[in-house]
């Protein structure tokens, strides 16, 4: 653990790049290293442009595509592709409509880093970029057809230093807040009829290459308190993410936990009578968030509709995970399950993350169950769900020996999705997904495609010219905070919680 740790300290794996809009080149890049629109011939020459022209012939990569047919409507099938059955059938060879719902649910979570303002010099790091109201539109995703309905935010006043961003600058927005991610529903028409549901998604920010915020973890485990089993326990610095907040800071007066039961509660009561979904996504710690707050939903039964006498609806939770690291104990795996939260983890063989914590007891070890129950072993940790392993070295495009954090990058987990059909099938493209979307925020791809690493960033790093010449960087207007019913939505939750603790 210690080598791991002193390798995770290389300058080289943190985060130099402010993220978000394209450099000037990128309108040519894309026009020749994306797939194109139509659907791929059985083979297909990937070839660089005029402007890489040094490029020699043999570079050109030959690319095959499985024939893919969709034998049902995703709306016949939502209930499967969420998990409903574990994804028994569908993992190995890969169904089309899961594929796609991952690399979609993915993109909900690398929409938080693409927001996210990670400069120290801005008075604004640590927040979105981005009015609730813009925010689809600025990163393009407004085709996706859901509606922003608030954002989250975190006390940095936490035993996770090395997570957070701060600005360096005296006039800051918060002192002690980040944001965390955000709350969307499903409002197209369209895109509810295609899902066969109205989807509420959450999406949890974590950490796109810069891993140094694992030396922060303890490893102890807290008892989770969402109910009367104190046995339920969940890794330390997680729980206090979550749990914690900040009466001297406006963004982190309610802890995260409120934030997501409150919205979670009002979007029920104001879409009751629907067909619903509950999915969250996260990326490496928001991936623990994912499952966190995953288990919180259901445990306090914001889920479940009744008449007062029995129960009338369960809505299914199911979690996407992406490099996500072990959350909390057996106990805690154990219980998820019985809640029925259904969990994909998407992981790279690769990647260290998803090896911690717990890397003495875990699942994999056999007396795990014993050691918890008999010795109550503080370090016993196991992962929830089912797990699609991936494997870069299968994709020709990728470096095969990078470093740890591009093993643990975001969008090269969605390239290796793309390309996964099955263990003993060969890495091939199924989704048209743009090969260049690998070097957003890393040095992954293979330099003859001449893709420029880190490219992904604000122009001129958001700084505009003013009438009279000079370069300042503007103003943003100010964010709400929280919605004004954030209180009484979550002490709606905690009644409805114990007005149903003798429901199963």
């Amino acid at each position: 653990m210690s080598s791991f740790q002193l390798s995770l300290t290389n300058p080289k794996h943190k985060r130099n790049h402010t993220c978000l809009e394209v450099f000037p080149l990128w309108n040519t890049f894309k026009s020749n290293l994306s797939f194109p629109n139509k659907r791929l011939s059985p083979s297909l020459s990937l070839k660089t442009s005029s402007c890489l022209s040094n490029l020699e012939d043999n570079n050109t990569i030959e690319l095959q595509q499985y024939d893919e047919e969709e034998k049902k409507p995703l709306h016949e099938m939502w209930r499967e592709i969420q998990g409903c059955n574990n994804w028994k059938g569908l993992l190995d060879p890969m169904d089309c409509h899961l594929r796609k719902e991952i690399i979609r649910y993915g993109e909900f979570a690398q929409s938080c880093y693409d927001s996210f303002d990670y400069d120290p010099h801005s008075k604004y790091c640590g927040t979105c970029k981005y009015q609730p109201s813009q925010f689809f539109d600025k990163i393009n995703m407004l085709k996706k057809g859901y509606e922003m309905k608030r954002y989250l935010y975190a006390t940095s006043n936490i035993n996770l230093p090395n997570f957070f961003q701060k600005s360096k600058m005296r006039n800051v927005w918060s002192q002690h807040a980040n944001w965390m991610g955000y709350v969307a529903v499903a409002t197209d028409p369209e895109e509810i009829k295609r899902l066969g549901r109205r989807d509420i998604v959450v999406a949890w920010r974590g950490t796109v290459t810069y891993l140094e915020w694992i030396h922060d973890l303890q490893d102890i485990l807290h008892p989770a308190h969402f109910r009367d089993d104190p046995n339920i326990k969940i890794e330390t610095g997680f729980f206090d993410m979550y749990t914690k907040k900040e009466n001297n800071c406006h963004y982190a007066s309610f802890s995260a936990r409120e934030q997501i039961l409150a919205e979670i509660n009002r979007l029920i009561e104001k879409y009751q009578g629907e067909e619903l979904s509950i999915t969250i996504t996260g990326h490496s710690l928001g991936a623990a968030l994912a499952l966190l707050s995953a288990y919180d939903i259901a445990e306090m039964k914001l889920n479940i509709l009744h008449n007062g006498k029995s129960i009338t609806k369960i809505i299914p939770i199911t979690v996407f995970s992406f490099a996500g690291p072990r959350v909390g104990n057996l106990k805690f795996k154990e219980r998820c399950e019985e809640l029925g939260i259904k969990v994909l983890r998407v992981v790279n063989v690769h990647d260290k993350v998803p090896k911690v914590p717990g890397i003495i007891a875990n699942e994999k070890f056999q007396f795990q169950k014993q050691l918890e129950e008999k010795f109550s072993f503080a370090w016993s940790y196991a992962h929830v769900g089912a797990e699609l392993a991936l494997d870069h070295h299968r994709s020709p495009f990728l470096k095969p020996n990078s470093d740890l954090g591009s093993a643990h990058n975001l969008e090269a987990h969605l390239h290796l999705v793309d390309g996964y059909h099955g263990k003993v099938r060969a890495f091939r493209s199924a989704t048209s997904r743009d090969v260049a979307l690998v070097n957003k925020d890393s040095s992954f791809l293979k330099e003859e495609y001449g893709v420029p690493p880190f490219w992904w960033q604000d122009e001129n790093k958001g700084m505009v010219r003013t009438s009279d010449g000079q370069w300042v960087l503007p103003e943003r207007p100010i964010i709400e905070a929280h919605p004004p019913d954030t209180a009484h939505h979550f002490q709606q939750v905690l009644k409805l919680a114990r007005a149903r603790l003798n429901l199963p």
